[in-house]
Formats: structure tokens, C-alpha cells, sequence
């Protein structure tokens, strides 16, 4: 069987912080490998490490110690730029703050990232058009965030951060703001993409309810990892 490719691996990374004269440990010495297509879920409570995890797999933060690997690459030696082409190629950020701007429409959300890229004409216009069919938010396409509901605002974001064709999305607690109903349907768009487009995705959660949409579940524990599940993941269109 062949193996599948790691695309990210954490080797014994922590990450510790002054605040004030103390010294808080927001992961400790953490060794985990997410395959590629893998939906991997990290469950605990809030200050358990879980966002501190996903803050270093985007690069928004830098380990203390240990090392972290993205498609078998060390990230160690990476400078800002490196970072940012990173975000702007290989990871989706799904936030549970949504983020959107204000000022855009739904489509011009979308489009935000690929104009960022230097990306122009139809190609960007078919694309949004594609992503935004996807989270099934076209009738919405002209509407601002202050127009749409909370799920709404949320698809758009999944959209926003799917719309560069990402390898790994990372979605942080993206049902925390949402009703179980919209939560739920969130959770089973994320899933339907590990399906359809074999992308790895890392998800931070509260919810028991949406980590069994995992293949396998991380419980966290004052930055460390105390167990692995697996699970039955659900299934979209069987």
C-alpha cells in the first residue's frame, strides 16, 4: 500500500509565553504527523493548546523549540515572505470570526485572496463562481457580510479560504459562532471537500459533534496530546 504523503508534522514542538512576568506553556513538546487528505480533529478545553497548534502550522506564530514540517519541508529556516507565500499557496484558514470585509461583497470576498496572488479576468471570476456554488452561496453573491446570517457569512469564508485550491485547510473552531443546525452543515462542507478534492484538513474544536466528522480525534490537555480516537467519519452522498 502506498504510503501517503505528510503534510504536517509537528516533532516535539512546544511553545511557551511570557504574559506579564509568568511564563504559560501553550504546547509541550507535541509529536503528531496529519497525512494528506487526512480530516484530523483537535477536541479539549479552552486553553488546552489547540488554536496555539494551528497558529504554528500557519505560521502566525513560531515554535519554541522542536520542529515543524509542512509537505516534508522544515519550516525552521522560513522568513516572513516565506510564510506568506506559504498562506497564499498551500493553506486555507477557516476562522470562527469569520473576517470578512465589510465593505466587499460576498464574490468580492471570495476573490480576495486569488487578486492578491496577481490573478485577473475570467479566470478569477470563474473560480469564485465555482467555490461560491460549492458552499451553495451564489444567490448571495452580491450581498455584504452585514447582509448575511451568520452561516452565511461563514460559507463565505470557507469559500474565501478554498478558493485558492489549497493542500491543507485549517479551520479554527468554525461552528464557535453558529447554531448546531449551521454548525452542522459547516462541518459537513469541510468533510465533502477531504471527499471530493483529497485535501488535508486540521480542525480545532469544543464541539464533540463536529469532531465526528473526523477520520481520528486528538484530545488536548494543557498543551499536550493524551489520546487518539478514530472514528466512523461521515460520509457525504453514500
Amino acid at each position: 500500500m502506498e504510503k501517503l504523503l505528510s503534510m504536517v508534522r509537528l516533532d516535539q514542538v512546544s511553545k511557551v509565553y511570557e504574559r506579564g512576568g509568568d511564563i504559560i506553556t501553550g504546547l509541550d513538546r507535541v509529536t503528531v504527523e496529519v497525512a494528506e487528505g487526512d480530516f484530523c480533529a483537535f477536541i479539549g478545553p479552552s486553553g488546552c493548546g489547540k488554536s496555539t497548534l494551528l497558529n504554528l502550522v500557519a505560521g502566525l506564530d513560531a515554535p519554541t523549540s522542536g520542529e515543524l514540517f509542512l509537505e516534508g519541508r522544515s519550516t525552521s529556516r522560513f522568513t516572513n515572505d516565506d510564510w506568506t507565500g506559504i498562506r497564499r499557496d498551500t493553506v486555507g484558514i477557516i476562522f470562527q470570526a469569520f473576517h470578512l470585509i465589510p465593505g466587499l461583497t460576498a464574490a468580492e470576498n471570495v476573490a480576495f485572496p486569488l487578486l492578491l496572488r496577481g490573478e485577473r479576468g475570467t479566470s478569477v471570476q470563474s473560480r469564485v463562481e465555482e467555490v461560491l456554488e460549492l458552499v451553495s452561496m451564489t444567490a448571495r453573491r452580491h450581498h455584504r457580510p452585514s447582509e448575511l446570517s451568520g452561516g452565511e457569512q461563514q460559507r463565505v469564508a470557507m469559500a474565501r479560504a478554498i478558493v485558492h485550491r489549497p493542500q491543507i485547510i485549517l479551520a479554527d473552531e468554525p461552528t464557535g459562532n453558529l447554531d448546531s443546525q449551521h454548525g452542522a452543515e459547516i462541518i459537513v462542507l469541510l468533510r465533502s471537500l477531504v471527499q471530493r478534492f483529497r485535501q488535508t484538513v486540521l480542525l480545532v474544536t469544543h464541539s464533540v459533534a463536529a469532531a465526528d466528522a473526523a477520520d481520528y480525534v486528538w484530545t488536548m490537555k494543557d498543551g499536550q496530546l493524551v489520546a487518539k480516537t478514530s472514528r466512523e467519519p461521515l460520509t457525504i452522498g453514500a
